[in-house]
């Protein structure tokens, strides 16, 4: 895949996430990654994720804590891609949780580790920056 056919899809890919983000429902968000899933946190602690349940009970207890600090959505920016091989690349983001009136309430840069399956991308691994 061309590099502009892997930033479309990456956009896609981040478009979709944001929707899925909209539901604050972790099943729906997990849609997009593959088991297992790694992620990688700031604080240098990573967690593996063996199964689809688990991976969409990681995500409902980080939008519900989203959730209860005000955040209504989010958005993403500054999308950079790297291709890796033919069907996987790097994609980061800069991403901005917001309020019911579109304040940013918190923001940071994180790395996704995505492949193409069924000719959507689908992330086997993430990596937050540390600021």
């Amino acid at each position: 895949m061309a590099k502009t056919e892997l930033e479309g899809a990456a956009s896609r890919f981040f478009d979709d996430f944001v929707e899925a983000f909209r539901s604050f429902d972790g099943i729906t968000i997990a849609q997009r990654y593959l088991t297992p899933y790694l992620a990688f946190h700031t604080h240098g602690a990573a967690d593996v994720f063996l199964s689809h349940a688990d991976t969409a009970d990681y995500f409902q207890r980080i939008v519900s804590a989203y959730h209860a600090k005000g955040c209504r959505s989010c958005r993403y920016n500054d999308l950079e891609i790297v291709p890796i091989g033919r069907e996987c690349a790097l994609a980061t983001v800069t991403w901005e949780l917001l309020s019911e009136d579109q304040a940013v309430l918190e923001t940071w840069r994180e790395s996704y580790n995505l492949c193409l399956v069924e000719s959507r991308f689908l992330v086997f691994a993430s990596t937050d920056h540390v600021a």
